[in-house]
């Protein structure tokens, strides 16, 4: 049930997404300002995992799940029904803080509630994100036609309003009260150097994707690319994601998240640097199945990484800081890229990427020290949890 209330809340995403259009073609909002209310969104889902997200590891889990499944709502009936640029933005705002307050909350959950295979789980939570987030746009579709702008808002709305009231009614693991962290904050975790060479790998990750998801289409384009093929690459991007995510978790968890991620990574870096030096669109393909297919096993070793280093009694703020710092990586990569690829060229744009991830991995490997090697690694926690109905 979580895991599909994880996949409800990333459809949003995808549907909004592709209702950018309708909002411009319908209300004549400037793409200008439709791309502020996409960034809000994820500037305050930055600060929601950062600032709200530890609440969870404070005996709070499943009313922060609730409140940020609650703000999604309301977030999803104001993007249905609102038609001004004002609306629309407030309700991305509060969406973001939603999902800010929720998913750690809910990642903790999962992880704590069976941590000898939280690499699977965390696979799984991969695959339901990914998976939500591509079937937003078959939703926009569906019920866009019959219903406008508001009909796929409002069934998110409603199915999330569902996944509420199960949610309520679950037994869940909260920290014993006697043990519960009494920091406010997250961010005195990066004093710990192996959470802190985790999230570096998850940096690596994100800029990596925010530069590939930005470009992608815009560099096929350029290379004569039919457009159904760049736009099926997208959605074929994320299809070993949703596969081999489980799979992938598990394999990272046995052999070792700092170094199966960290050389997920390096090849990562050595594939983007291919979109920039290969020649025809056929070539690109080639790089790019590889690519996506190398993502599908190792994009999980930061999750376990910091899953690893950090008590099970902080595993919400641990995660919410990981996924904070990984959407704001991802966020100035894409706004970036595009200046970067109109002002210096494919080729300089992409080696440049892949050298920026090589120089994240290598300072990593530094903070990582004797964690590096580790293998079969499983979350441990000195306190008590409670579960509490």
């Amino acid at each position: 049930m979580l895991l599909l209330t994880m996949g409800a809340s990333s459809c949003s995403y995808g549907v909004m997404f592709t209702m950018l259009d309708d909002f411009r073609n319908s209300f004549g909002i400037a793409e200008s300002a439709l791309g502020l209310i996409v960034g809000v969104g994820f500037f305050t889902s930055f600060v929601g995992q950062v600032s709200i997200a530890p609440l969870a590891d404070r005996g709070r889990a499943r009313q922060l799940i609730i409140l940020g499944l609650g703000l999604e709502v309301i977030g999803c009936i104001g993007m249905a029904f609102g038609e001004t640029f004002k609306v629309l933005l407030i309700s991305r705002i509060i969406m973001g803080f939603g999902a800010g307050a929720a998913l750690p909350a809910l990642r903790r959950v999962i992880i704590v509630a069976d941590p000898e295979n939280f690499g699977r789980n965390l696979g799984r939570i991969l695959s339901f994100e990914v998976a939500g987030f591509a079937s937003g746009p078959v939703f926009s579709v569906v019920l866009t036609a019959p219903f406008g702008i508001p009909g796929p808002f409002i069934f998110l709305a409603a199915t999330i309003s569902l996944f509420i009231l199960v949610i309520s009614r679950i037994k869940v693991p909260e920290t014993a009260k006697e043990h519960q962290p009494t920091e406010r904050f997250a961010i005195d975790l990066l004093k710990n150097r192996a959470i802190a060479s985790g999230i570096l790998i998850g940096v690596a990750l994100f800029f990596m994707l925010g530069v590939f998801d930005s470009l992608w289409v815009l560099m096929m384009d350029d290379m004569g690319s039919q457009p159904w093929i760049a736009n099926l690459g997208i959605s074929l991007f994320a299809l070993p994601l949703v596969i081999l995510g489980p799979l992938g978790g598990k394999f990272v968890q046995r052999i070792g998240p700092y170094r199966a991620g960290s050389f997920g990574m390096i090849l990562g870096a050595l594939f983007m640097s291919g979109y920039g030096l290969v020649p025809t669109p056929a070539l690109m393909l080639v790089v790019f199945f590889f690519h996506s297919t190398n993502d599908g096993f190792f994009v999980t070793g930061a999750g376990v990484a910091v899953g690893t280093s950090a008590p099970l009694e902080r595993q919400a703020g641990a995660q919410g800081l990981l996924g904070g710092i990984e959407t704001l990586a991802g966020g100035v990569a894409a706004s970036f890229a595009g200046v970067a690829y109109d002002h210096l060229g494919r080729a300089t744009t992409f080696v440049g990427t892949g050298i920026i991830m090589l120089v994240l991995i290598a300072g990593a490997r530094i903070l990582a020290g004797s964690h590096w090697s580790v293998r079969n690694v499983v979350p441990k926690s000195a306190v008590a949890l409670d579960i509490v109905s």
